[in-house]
């Protein structure tokens, strides 16, 4: 069975950082294309940046310039480091895979639970 776990939330101040990361565990063959969501109270779940197998990365232009994604191939983790954060990054923040697990050929979106980010003062 394979799991994406979210880890690194919590509250920060206004122009503070957080580094959120995704591990993902199991019988995984493969890791391709993996996203970082964000759902605020009331809103839609949106895509804030994502990243390739081979590191290209994308961002939401909310995003851009403040938040950098990464990803360590070799541990199966995907990490979204958030700078000069502010009141509306403030969201729980999920991470999606599109994975190959050993022995089957598909290709298939997980999820994880999610991680909340607080921003305020």
């Amino acid at each position: 069975q394979v799991q994406l776990v979210e880890s690194g939330g919590g509250l920060v101040q206004p122009g503070g950082s957080l580094r959120l990361s995704c591990a993902a565990s199991g019988r995984i063959f493969s890791i391709y294309f993996v996203g970082w969501y964000r759902q605020a109270p009331g809103k839609q779940r949106e895509l804030v940046a994502g990243i390739t197998r081979g590191g290209s990365a994308n961002y939401d232009d909310s995003v851009k310039g403040r938040f950098t994604i990464s990803r360590d191939n070799a541990k199966n983790t995907v990490y979204l480091q958030m700078n000069t954060l502010k009141p509306e990054d403030t969201a729980v923040y999920y991470c999606n895979g599109d994975l190959q697990t050993t022995g089957d050929s598909r290709i298939v979106g997980y999820w994880g639970k999610g991680t909340l980010v607080t921003v305020s003062s």
